[in-house]
């Protein structure tokens, strides 16, 4: 069985919607945000405390690309993953990492200076300055976005993943109204999948079952 440790609408969410595409069977075990502050065994399953956490039979992941990387391969050869022989290979790789390192890395900053930090530690030219690095990287896909629906391989990947988790992110900070056209034609293309939807409802479904609360602490530094 598939284990998923997750918060809401965090890094998490790559794996629980990759998870959703597949439709293979997963336990969803949510957290609050922190973990490592607010649920504090759980630095018994991942010492970093952060989220995600994926177990399957031993194997034992935390790196939310990495995972959808994984489940990929293993389970949806041929529509989410990109085989070593397609000519998009190269571009799926290089999306689902772009996903992570150059999308998602500037917006936690945005998130800690804006949100997580209090008093006179919030630093609005910081937060301007991230959502600015970040929107500048984005803007880099519109002309493949303007003439094609999905990242690589004439098909929606783990990539698409990678880098929606990144919009989704946006659009809690807010940056989404500073996307372009091609970029938020897109996302909504993205939002409008069924597993997305899915996910949603999942994490939405399962943090009230378990009694975990869906918004972070405000007093709680990441």
């Amino acid at each position: 069985m598939i284990t998923l440790h997750h918060c809401v609408s965090a890094r998490s969410f790559r794996p629980l919607w990759a998870l959703e595409e597949i439709g293979v069977p997963y336990e969803l075990k949510m957290l609050p945000f922190p973990p490592r502050a607010l649920a504090r065994s759980y630095l018994d399953i991942n010492p970093l405390g952060t989220v995600p956490a994926f177990s399957q039979d031993g194997i034992r992941m935390t790196e939310s690309v990495a995972i959808c990387q994984y489940l990929a391969a293993q389970y949806s050869a041929g529509n989410l993953d990109v085989s070593v022989n397609e000519p998009g290979y190269g571009a799926y790789l290089n999306f689902l990492h772009f996903g992570e390192a150059t999308l998602t890395f500037p917006q936690t900053l945005v998130l800690r200076y804006t949100h997580f930090e209090v008093g006179e530690r919030r630093q609005p030219q910081v937060a301007e300055d991230y959502g600015k690095w970040f929107l500048a990287r984005l803007r880099t896909l519109d002309p493949l976005l303007a003439k094609q629906e999905y990242l690589c391989a004439g098909r929606f990947t783990a990539a698409d993943i990678s880098v929606g988790y990144a919009l989704l992110l946006a659009q809690h900070l807010g940056l989404d109204k500073r996307f372009t056209s091609a970029v938020s034609t897109y996302w909504e293309r993205l939002q409008a999948r069924p597993a997305y939807q899915a996910a949603m409802s999942a994490q939405a479904a399962v943090a009230s079952a378990q009694g975990v609360a869906t918004i972070p602490s405000p007093d709680i530094r990441p």
